[in-house]
């Protein structure tokens, strides 16, 4: 009996993953928005080391004086603005619109190991960073031998 093997070679398989086309192609289909919204989701990355764990929220245009962090019943809540450019009598108007203006709020659920009192962040480049170290006191795992 043959096996039957699906685009095997690499050298004919597309380059891009069908989502992206996809995407690629529906995106003139869609309805033209042409006014910033008021409010958007800015996208978060978690790492963890073996120090802790560092958030990183993608949040451009945005100044830290904009922005506010909070720990409040086990969660770690940030907010904060990017304001739209001010729409004035001969200045250009959105033909299109892509990105988020407005207001944003993301909270994250904390492990009882975070030291939430050493808790770093920083603003640079658009990319909120926040450090949120391991509470060295508090242990998770612990291996004991046996004698």
């Amino acid at each position: 009996m043959a096996t039957l093997l699906y685009n095997n070679r690499p050298a004919l398989r597309p380059a891009r993953a069908f989502n992206s086309l996809l995407n690629e192609m529906l995106r003139d289909t869609l309805p033209t928005v042409t006014e910033p919204v008021k409010s958007f989701v800015p996208a978060a990355d978690i790492l963890e080391s073996e120090n802790g764990f560092e958030l990183h929220l993608a949040v451009p245009g945005v100044v830290k004086e904009d922005v506010k962090i909070d720990f409040q019943e086990g969660h770690l809540v940030i907010s904060g603005e990017r304001k739209a450019p001010v729409a004035e009598e001969n200045a250009p108007k959105f033909r299109r619109v892509e990105t988020g203006y407005g207001s944003f709020t993301r909270s994250f659920r904390l492990p009882e190991t975070v030291d939430v009192t050493a808790i770093d962040a920083q603003l640079t480049d658009g990319i909120l960073r926040v450090v949120l170290p391991f509470d060295s006191k508090k242990v998770t795992k612990h291996h004991i031998e046996v004698r």
